[in-house]
């Protein structure tokens, strides 16, 4: 059953917008500083001082764009959560989940298990 702790779908609403933001920010080139100033300042309006939820982000962008061709535009918008106060000791394990994740995402999908691919209950023909 899922979980349905109060305000647990409101943090995942935050982090769904914070990584949007991020992204929005970055881009393949270096930012120039005003740039990088109103990235981080729209990332620190947003968070509202969940730096968890911005090492969150920062985390799994980092970790689920390893050696990917998109790396250098994740790691810009996991810097520009960084900057905007992500928790720094929390990252290293978002980046562990945003790893993970990716691996999970490039799985086969399922498609066999105890019925031997078909719905319980439905009879071969």
């Amino acid at each position: 059953m899922a979980d349905r702790r109060p305000g647990l779908d409101r943090d995942r609403v935050l982090v769904a917008q914070l990584t949007g933001t991020a992204r929005h920010h970055a881009r393949w080139r270096g930012l120039t500083r005003s740039e990088e100033a109103a990235a981080v300042t729209e990332l620190r309006q947003l968070a509202d001082g969940r730096a968890d939820l911005l090492a969150e982000v920062a985390g799994i962008l980092e970790g689920a764009s390893q050696g990917e061709l998109d790396e250098p535009f994740a790691r810009q918008a996991a810097w520009l959560c960084r900057e905007a106060g992500a928790d720094p000791e929390a990252i290293p394990a978002w980046i562990g989940e945003g790893r993970r994740r990716k691996a999970a995402a490039r799985m086969p999908p399922f498609s066999g298990g105890l019925h031997g691919g078909r719905a319980p209950g439905v009879p071969r023909s």
